[in-house]
């Protein structure tokens, strides 16, 4: 082979080699590439608003209620003075013989006008169920339920839960399409959602948003447990859906945060984990038993981790025991720490009040707290809660007596318990120091002390006396506070005081 063809023969192989290698490393870079998810279009994310729209519309339905006309009877039957009428208005009605029959009568029986309120709700099931907000139709003589096909019933076995807010309407329909309930516990902070209703009237109006957070409370129901979302949600919207990409219903849109009236981007839902368990009780009995157990409770803050040695939110925290509640039976002392029930983890007031209010009643659960850095387990058997209950209040009226001349660095006057003392500020028990006096503007004031209320405990000690009491107060620095241990008429609780600055 000449020198020429030599150089040609290893040019070739050459050549051919660059080749295999090129093509070797174009394969892998169309590898790596196939091996990294395509970023979704614009248009995948409305394909998918669009389906679940449609799919869901047709389980929609408008709500209009009509409250009548009722007779209102005032008192007096005497003429309005003519000074108390403006002049204006006088002279506007002047010819109008009705309006001073009035005025020269305003105590005849008169009809108050009638009233029509707009809402929303969804089918929950085929034979017409309905899911809605109590406030939807709560007192109103008729309830008119529209469905998307624009045929109209009249309903009625009307269902409410006003702790929740949540209601059950009938309608004498059967082969109706129901939605699903979803889990509101495992949606995310983040997730895409559409609400469905009629805002202002407009039927069937859809909007989209994201759940802003998880676990909010407003001033519309007793039980904050709600989701906030950013889709638009505006009046006539409540009792709607709230929807995840999925189809399911996660929340019954209830209610808004706004300043103007209208959408102001925070928007509320009852989750479904709650608007689903009420729903069975209301379809199965017509009213939701709850257990309770008697005690008031708040979260584990900054302050009250510090002192009592634990992390934030972590548990529920027990502020107070009602006098012969579950609770009390049970042992349970206030500055517990509640940090299981019945095996499910407690993280916060919200979590302790769903697992309470729907585990059985009159069926008794192991309950774990945190006492003093200890972990014990109590045993307690759930009552029914009480139809009007509420934690009592702490009255401003409590007896007084003549209080020392001396008050403490904290602004209490106190005394051993004494029959007498028992007595006069109707106590129960003999042991702890009753509080004959607060001083006013003091830091016990601040916290909320009344005279009449016998100290138990203060920093985690039994005290009997004045001196022990003394040195447990002279023990605790100012910014951790001291705990107090309180018995009072009220029940038990406890106060955490801080030294004036």
């Amino acid at each position: 082979m000449s020198t020429g063809a030599s150089i040609r023969q290893s040019l070739l192989v050459g050549l051919a080699g660059c080749a295999l290698i090129m093509s070797a490393v174009s394969w892998t870079h169309r590898q790596e590439a196939a091996a990294v998810p395509p970023l979704p279009r614009v248009d995948d994310l409305s394909t998918a608003f669009r389906t679940v729209a449609a799919d869901a519309t047709p389980s929609i339905v408008s709500i209009e209620t009509v409250t009548k006309a009722k007779q209102v009877h005032n008192r007096g039957q005497q003429r309005f003075p003519d000074d108390a009428i403006p002049a204006p208005l006088r002279e506007f009605f002047r010819n109008e013989p009705r309006m001073d029959d009035h005025m020269r009568n305003p105590g005849r029986p008169g009809p108050a006008p009638q009233r029509r309120g707009m809402g929303s709700g969804f089918i929950i099931d085929s034979n017409g169920i309905i899911l809605t907000n109590n406030h939807v139709v709560n007192g109103a003589d008729e309830v008119k339920v529209k469905l998307h096909d624009g045929r109209e019933f009249i309903g009625h076995d009307i269902k409410t839960d006003p702790r929740t807010d949540v209601a059950i309407v009938r309608i004498d329909a059967t082969g109706l399409k129901a939605l699903r309930l979803g889990d509101s516990h495992a949606t995310q902070v983040g997730d895409w959602v559409l609400a469905i209703g009629s805002p202002f009237g407009l039927e069937m109006t859809v909007t989209s948003g994201i759940i802003s957070a998880k676990g909010r409370s407003n001033q519309i129901t007793q039980r904050a447990d709600f989701l906030q979302t950013d889709a638009a949600i505006n009046p006539g919207n409540s009792g709607g859906p709230l929807i995840n990409m999925r189809g399911e219903v996660i929340g019954i849109n209830t209610a808004i945060a706004t300043e103007s009236g209208g959408y102001d981007g925070i928007g509320f839902a009852i989750p479904s984990h709650i608007a689903g368990w009420v729903s069975q009780k209301l379809i199965a009995s017509g009213e939701v038993q709850r257990g309770y157990l008697g005690t008031e409770i708040k979260a584990v803050d900054a302050q009250t981790a510090k002192q009592f040695n634990v992390k934030v939110r972590e548990g529920a925290l027990v502020v107070s025991v009602l006098p012969g509640s579950p609770a009390d039976k049970a042992g349970m002392e206030p500055g517990d720490l509640i940090v299981k029930l019945n095996d499910q983890t407690i993280n916060d007031p919200t979590s302790l009040q769903g697992a309470v209010e729907q585990l059985a009643i009159g069926k008794t659960y192991s309950l774990e707290v945190n006492r003093h850095g200890k972990k014990q387990t109590l045993e307690v058997t759930l009552a029914e809660m009480p139809k009007t209950f509420t934690v009592s209040s702490r009255h401003d009226d409590e007896a007084q007596t003549p209080a020392s001349p001396k008050s403490d660095s904290l602004g209490l006057q106190l005394s051993p318990l004494t029959h007498d003392l028992a007595k006069q500020f109707g106590i129960r028990g003999d042991s702890g120091l009753v509080i004959t006096g607060v001083e006013e503007g003091s830091p016990a004031q601040t916290a909320g002390l009344k005279s009449g209320d016998v100290i138990e405990k203060a920093g985690g000690q039994a005290v009997s006396t004045v001196q022990e009491y003394d040195q447990a107060r002279d023990q605790f620095s100012k910014g951790d506070g001291l705990v107090l241990n309180i018995r009072s008429s009220d029940g038990k609780r406890f106060f955490v005081i801080l030294k004036a600055e």
